[in-house]
């Protein structure tokens, strides 16, 4: 019997950390509805950013949302108006949700630097050429040569699941390469899933990429450096920072 679970919630408190940071005492079930809604829109709004993580960060009375992305400029917009429009979409979805209570939205948008060692990034890129009818077997072996050409890489595994090529049975195909320990806690494997919607039907992607091992040590250089500080950036509760901050 296959015992599965995602890599990245398996690391939760050893070496990776939660993408929805709040603990209020008896909200739970409204702010996890909440925390869905935002990701829903962001992810409807700005899809062609590519979109790599959206972190959400609660205080009493103040909700930040954190977008990593590889085309920040697509989420700004000129002059920030583009994200001044995501803040007020999210804002009315909350006013609607707590029955008309305002809810303050700070957006931050962080540029991916590198995007091929992005897993959500590069599921997200496999399924636009799988729309655009590309065959399935060039597009998994150029995205995973793409993948380990970069140093930072130790192994990488691409999963396709659905009509491939649409066929009339629908089948699963993955393509491996380097190594990939699942088990091991220390291991930073980055994990990412993307649907691609064909005419012939849905088609599921999922990506594994491994890079190297976490130790004690480099997790306390990695609290000590903190985030870098965003610069402000067009309308009030808005702010990019243009460097990685990881």
């Amino acid at each position: 019997m296959g015992q599965k679970i995602n890599p990245l919630s398996f690391r939760l408190g050893i070496i990776k950390n939660w993408n929805s940071r709040w603990f209020l005492k008896g909200e739970y079930a409204r702010f996890l509805e909440e925390d869905e809604a935002i990701r829903n829109i962001v992810r409807e709004k700005i899809a062609q950013a590519g979109i790599s993580a959206i972190e959400i960060e609660r205080t009493q009375g103040s909700l930040r949302v954190f977008i990593k992305a590889a085309r920040p400029g697509f989420i700004i917009g000129r002059g920030g108006k583009g994200i001044e429009d995501l803040s007020k979409a999210i804002e009315g979805a909350l006013k609607r949700m707590r029955k008309a209570k305002f809810v303050p939205v700070s957006l931050n948008v962080e540029e991916l630097k590198r995007s091929e060692i992005s897993a959500a990034h590069v599921a997200q890129q496999i399924a636009w050429d799988l729309e655009k009818r590309l065959p399935f077997r060039r597009t998994l072996k150029k995205h995973l040569e793409s993948t380990m050409q970069n140093r930072e890489v130790k192994g990488a595994k691409i999963l396709f699941s659905g009509r491939l090529d649409g066929n009339e049975i629908a089948r699963r195909e993955w393509l491996s390469k380097g190594s990939l320990p699942l088990q091991t806690l220390r291991a930073n494997i980055d994990y990412g899933q993307a649907t691609a919607f064909t005419s012939y039907g849905t088609i599921g992607i999922k990506v594994w990429i491994y890079k190297g091992k976490i130790f004690s040590k480099d997790l306390e250089k990695m609290s000590a450096g903190g985030a870098a500080p965003a610069k402000a950036y067009g309308g009030q509760g808005s702010s990019y920072g243009g460097k990685n901050q990881n």
